[in-house]
């Protein structure tokens, strides 16, 4: 397995579990003290659980950005080279604003994921 091959996954899998918990939060999962600065705990109003699962379209779209890139899925992707970037962003900007999250709750346990997403969607950035 290549660096790069490696980093993909890992990002795919942490950004699945991500996009797991954005579904079960729309579904009703009374996980709300975990997202969206706490304001919302227990369950999310139906508003927000219409976001949450729009979040998690959106994390598996980086999830076929980051393979793409990569070269183990959605190969008629690789030429769109910029799909990455979008990734590395996301990554960057999630990394941001969970470190500043009032939810101590929600910092435990979406900071390292962020960084997790950050530094594998970077490596598979940066690769030739």
């Amino acid at each position: 397995m290549t660096v790069t091959s490696g980093a993909a996954i890992a990002f795919t899998v942490v950004t699945v579990g991500a996009a797991g918990f954005q579904i079960a939060l729309a579904l009703g999962a009374p996980w709300g003290a975990y997202a969206m600065g706490g304001k919302f705990p227990g369950q999310f109003p139906a508003p927000m659980r219409v976001a949450a699962f729009v979040q998690a379209l959106v994390l598996m779209t980086l999830v076929g950005a980051v393979l793409a890139r990569a070269g183990l899925a959605l190969r008629a992707l690789e030429s769109e080279s910029w799909l990455i970037w979008v990734a590395v962003a996301f990554s960057a900007v999630s990394v941001v604003l969970n470190s500043i999250t009032p939810s101590k709750r929600e910092r435990l346990v979406w900071v390292p994921v962020a960084a997790v997403m950050l530094a594998s969607s970077l490596t598979v950035a940066l690769s030739g």
